[in-house]
């Protein structure tokens, strides 16, 4: 069963529209997918995206330090 929601979950969009070379948002970090069909999901689905991304930005931030590691 599906949990009621009283509140609309935000869309993740920061304004930074521009994807990467795997297709993800530089700024949110959806696929085109998700990004361009936000509004016809569910609430489960929402929650899921947005859980997606952070687990994207854990990931890109790992790399990011990896990288700035090898080059000091």
């Amino acid at each position: 069963m599906e949990q009621l929601e009283f509140f609309e979950i935000p869309s993740p969009c920061i304004g930074v529209c521009q994807a990467d070379n795997r297709g993800y948002c530089l700024g949110c970090l959806r696929s085109r997918d998700e990004r361009f069909g936000w509004n016809q999901m569910s609430d489960a689905e929402k929650r899921k995206v947005v859980e997606l991304c952070q687990k994207r930005k854990k990931r890109r931030a790992i790399k990011a330090r990896l990288q700035q590691e090898e080059d000091d």
